[in-house]
């Protein structure tokens, strides 16, 4: 066979191609790393996804343990609100007969205050001072009552010989000169 030379373009053409098979191994083992590289994001992102399924799960539990714990918790104070009213309902006629009692003792202690009993149970009026005189009122003793009309204890039983100054009666008149 002659040697004949073949045209430089042709050459170009033949080197050129044989690193085609080259470049599309070199392109599929970047497409395989790279579908690795996705199948391990994806499958760590499958895990993430699990693992807040689970806890959306527990915490889904959680609320419907709340949502119970409220409902027994409304029921019990339902039931108590009821038995507090019952309470009410009952004591309240006891209250009204107490302050209906209390009412009677307040007017049988004005009426003996405005009319308070004499000698023998009959009706006497408070004693009034006259000129020169002093009422006795509780808790009055000599010194007291010379103290409040300004006469000395000496003069007070001067006016007055027969009155015992140890025992003292609320109502009493004293002379003061």
């Amino acid at each position: 066979m002659p040697l004949t030379l073949l045209p430089m373009d042709t050459i170009s053409r033949e080197s050129s191609s044989s690193y085609l098979p080259v470049a599309g191994v070199l392109v599929g083992v970047l497409a395989l790393i790279i579908a690795a590289f996705a199948l391990i994001r994806s499958n760590s992102v499958g895990k993430q996804v699990t693992t807040l399924s689970d806890s959306l799960a527990g915490i889904e539990s959680k609320a419907n343990d709340a949502t119970a714990a409220a409902e027994k918790a409304n029921a019990n104070i339902a039931k108590l609100q009821t038995s507090v009213q019952s309470a009410f309902d009952s004591i309240g006629p006891e209250i009204g007969g107490i302050k209906a009692s209390i009412q009677k003792l307040e007017d049988a202690a004005k009426a003996h205050a405005v009319a308070p009993k004499g000698p023998k149970g009959t009706s006497a009026e408070p004693a009034v001072a006259g000129p020169d005189e002093y009422v006795v009122k509780p808790g009055d003793t000599g010194t007291k009552i010379s103290k409040a009309t300004g006469v000395s204890v000496a003069n007070l039983e001067a006016a007055n010989p027969g009155i015992n100054w140890h025992k003292l009666r609320v109502g009493q008149k004293i002379k003061t000169k």
